[in-house]
């Protein structure tokens, strides 16, 4: 096989998204620091829209000679035109990620994994617990629910955050506390004078919920050492084993199943889930 032929034989099979271990080349379109380490990233694929995914999934960014890594899209699908990354600078391939600015091109597999099931939740209430960077991919779930707005109840949102200035999405964040439609609280673990609102873990909002526990749904996305005390409240709360939806990301290699990396006691993170329910890892000692 000649060269030019063997060149165009990988640059078709390049191309073939349908191959979900192969990468589609994504273009950066808009770059947005958020945090001293978060910025935000919007995207397009060259050859065609992202596809149908669920608020949860997640994808895998390569930088070529240095590494691949996991993120989850934290734009809802139903913003058309491109998705967005919140990638925090946190070792050398987001680092690298972070550095790129509008009009690089970088290699991306998926969407992977299991998302919420935004069906399951239609005509519930929904809480939304998220920590940390964790709001990253409630963030998706969050436009999800506002842009099909009819089609829940009411709404929480309980975020928390170290420090106020390593609060994600600052504008969205101040129209979400503003909005009658949804009961939005927030928290962080350390203030500093200007802030004037509730000091302590998430876990110290629960205080003021109130929900039907048999028409609500739960959606926890934040550091592992959060979920232990998200899932007592919860069960405080007295909601369903099967509505409460928690999303864990564990060492994702592949995003496929195949290398071993994610797993939870046989079940592979990047494939049954991320995102599963308490019923389903209840059961599982290393889940939690």
């Amino acid at each position: 096989m000649s060269s030019s032929a063997l060149e165009e034989e990988l640059t078709t099979e390049y191309e073939d998204w349908t191959n979900l271990f192969l990468p589609r080349t994504a273009q950066i379109l808009k770059s947005t620091p958020l945090t001293a380490t978060d910025t935000l990233h919007r995207l397009r694929f060259q050859n065609g829209d992202i596809g149908d995914y669920k608020p949860g999934q997640f994808v895998m960014v390569s930088m070529l000679g240095i590494g691949e890594v996991p993120i989850s899209i934290c734009s809802s699908p139903t913003h058309i035109g491109g998705f967005e990354l919140c990638v925090r600078s946190a070792g050398t391939v987001t680092q690298a990620i972070n550095e790129l600015n509008a009009g690089a091109l970088v290699p991306i597999r998926g969407p992977y994994g299991r998302g919420f099931s935004t069906e399951k939740m239609v005509g519930h209430d929904v809480m939304i617990i998220a920590g940390g960077i964790g709001l990253a991919p409630m963030r998706s779930l969050i436009q999800y629910l506002l842009d099909q707005r009819s089609q829940y109840g009411e709404i929480w949102i309980l975020f928390g955050a170290k420090r106020p200035g390593e609060v994600l999405f600052q504008d969205e964040v101040l129209s979400w506390s503003s909005r009658p439609d949804i009961h939005f609280l927030m928290t962080v673990d350390i203030a500093n004078r200007a802030w004037r609102g509730n000091v302590g873990p998430v876990t110290s909002l629960f205080h003021y919920v109130k929900v039907d526990p048999h028409n609500t749904c739960a959606a926890v996305c934040g550091p592992p050492v959060m979920y232990r005390p998200v899932l007592r409240e919860l069960q405080h709360l007295e909601l369903p084993d099967a509505q409460m939806f928690f999303s864990f990301e564990r060492r994702m290699k592949c995003g496929l199943g195949k290398c071993g990396h994610c797993l939870i006691n046989g079940h592979y993170c990047c494939k049954e889930g991320p995102v599963l329910s308490y019923a389903e890892i209840r059961e599982l000692p290393e889940a939690m």
